[in-house]
């Protein structure tokens, strides 16, 4: 049997698996089927004493039954939830010490003890979710002090709180009460891997929902969660062994009559080693999950397109496929070993991208990479480029985009007004023809790279473009800012742009936050190659 820990993740062998948990109160076990969304698909997908049934999902009494084989085939993880029971007063003290346990072909194959820490009364204990074509249970440990009501209403449940008819239930009599009852269905929505985007810089949140995407996205998001699971966990595991060690050494030191005895320097040993152990045995199993996330890397590397696969992956030498994403960089973090993550976001861009940077010649090869897999995303719609270059930072290699310009890079800013309200434009007829329900979807992926920004740009400038922020869509527009941070900026507009606009930091030791668990990772943006040749390659315009 293996102890988790919070984020800590193990393969499934069996087809059938049963959970149940144990506190000091009385708990009630349900369960919920949820999309890549985290959030139902109906109120059926919500398993509980009243509705102990969904396909593959079951609960009897106190204990919730998988058959992993009969779970719908869009599902993407079955959430197993513990609550207060409603019937206990006490239950405004919380959950306390939670045990949850998952029993595999007989046997218990998992445990996992949370304790909440600020009274929690509805707990996510673990999730048993899809890998590709298998199954892997994952430690979540996520609590709601607000109860079940807010843990369902966070996954897509309405519900309202009203009397229980104690005739009509099918559990025990502790379950008796005002208990949450679902009222309508809640469909999946377009929810992003985010706190602002898939990650931003400005501030962390774990409570963003992941994006419905296509199998090449999707699998580098599972992976990219897998890590920061286990990063999580790593972290969590020498955070306690550090506190435990402090504590034990502290208590041998207590007494100044026995500070100095070999009594004392033998505890000191003893917890020493204790440590020692713990963070030996987190590191071992984080370097075991990073081993396999490396190769699960490897292996996708082979087979997605090339908006999202390494610049050394064979899939460039071949015809190009459509993707749902583009690769940004890696994601790393050096006191959490060699795993290298790619960072990747939808296409066309669903928020635009803020390049933070004093120089635009700087940042030359991190454009050029952009555009290369820009580019290559949506080999079925033809592409249209547009170019602000004030400085001329992007020459070397704008001749090679001849054939998808719109028209000549701008390099004075007399120009630049004319081009953005010729986007501008574009976005309203469209606006208007949705509105009049004669409108359909972009035939182009229109692109606009805005370099030197704000520099040289009017304020009306500033205000086309976060009109095309709003209805960029329309057009199929991916908007690619770069310049100074400018949140700050005392200009409302021009620092409203910036805050709607998923930062990509060039300089070092600015962290991005998984949207997960808030770890911290640095990001290595992705920089193409300099050569003619290479660049020629890589930049693909039919």
């Amino acid at each position: 049997m293996i102890q988790l820990k919070a984020g800590q993740n193990i393969p499934l062998a069996g087809d059938v698996v049963r959970f149940s948990a144990k506190a000091e109160g009385a708990l009630d076990v349900s369960a919920l089927v949820v999309a890549e969304n985290l959030k139902v698909f109906s109120e059926q997908d919500f398993v509980f004493y009243n509705q102990p049934t969904a396909a593959g999902v079951a609960l009897a009494g106190e204990e919730v039954t998988i058959t992993l084989a009969e779970v719908r085939g869009d599902a993407k993880a079955v959430l197993l939830v513990v609550s207060a029971d409603p019937a206990v007063p006490a239950r405004a003290q919380g959950l306390g010490t939670v045990t949850a346990s998952l029993v595999e072909n007989g046997t218990v194959a998992a445990e996992f003890t949370v304790t909440p820490s600020a009274g929690e009364a509805a707990l996510i204990c673990l999730e048993v979710y899809r890998r590709g074509l298998d199954w892997r249970l994952r430690a979540v440990g996520q609590g709601y002090s607000g109860g079940l009501g807010v843990l369902l209403t966070a996954h897509g449940v309405e519900v309202e709180d009203e009397p229980a008819d104690p005739s009509a239930q099918t559990g025990s009599p502790a379950q008796a009460g005002t208990v949450p009852q679902p009222t309508a269905t809640a469909q999946p929505g377009p929810g992003v891997h985010t706190m602002a985007g898939p990650m931003a810089s400005e501030a962390r949140s774990a409570s963003a929902s992941p994006m419905e995407v296509g199998h090449g996205l999707e699998r580098l998001w599972m992976i990219f969660e897998d890590a920061a699971r286990s990063a999580a966990a790593l972290v969590s595991a020498r955070d306690y062994a550090a506190k435990r060690l402090d504590h034990e050494l502290s208590a041998a030191v207590s007494d100044p009559a026995t500070r100095n005895t070999p009594a004392a320097d033998a505890a000191r040993r003893a917890a020493q080693q204790r440590n020692d152990e713990l963070v030996a045995i987190a590191e071992t199993n984080h370097r075991r999950d990073s081993e396999q996330l490396v190769r699960e890397l490897a292996d996708a590397d082979l087979m997605l397109p090339p908006s999202l696969a390494s610049w050394d992956s064979p899939v460039w030498d071949k015809p190009i496929t459509p993707s749902d994403g583009i690769r940004l960089g890696e994601l790393y973090a050096d006191d959490r070993g060699a795993l290298r993550v790619p960072y990747c976001v939808p296409v066309p861009l669903n928020r635009p991208l803020w390049i933070d940077t004093e120089s635009s010649r700087a940042v030359a090869p991190v454009v050029a990479a952009l555009l290369a897999r820009l580019l290559t995303s949506t080999p079925g719609r033809r592409t249209v480029v547009d170019i602000i270059d004030l400085t001329g930072a992007f020459s070397a290699f704008t001749g090679l985009l001849a054939p998808v310009l719109n028209a000549p890079p701008i390099t004075d800013h007399s120009g630049i007004s004319a081009r953005l309200e010729e986007l501008a434009r574009a976005a309203e007829m469209a606006e208007l023809a949705m509105s009049s329900g004669m409108g359909s979807a972009p035939s182009e992926h229109r692109v606009l790279i805005a370099a030197d920004f704000p520099h040289g740009y009017q304020s009306s400038d500033a205000q086309r473009i976060g009109s095309l922020i709003v209805r960029g869509d329309l057009i199929g527009l991916s908007t690619v800012i770069i310049g100074s941070d400018e949140s700050e900026s005392d200009n409302a507009t021009v620092a409203m742009l910036s805050q709607s606009c998923r930062h990509l930091p060039t300089m070092g030791q600015t962290p991005l936050f998984d949207p997960w668990t808030g770890s911290p990772w640095q990001l290595d943006l992705d920089m193409l190659p300099t050569e003619a040749a290479q660049l020629a390659r890589y930049l693909r315009t039919h």
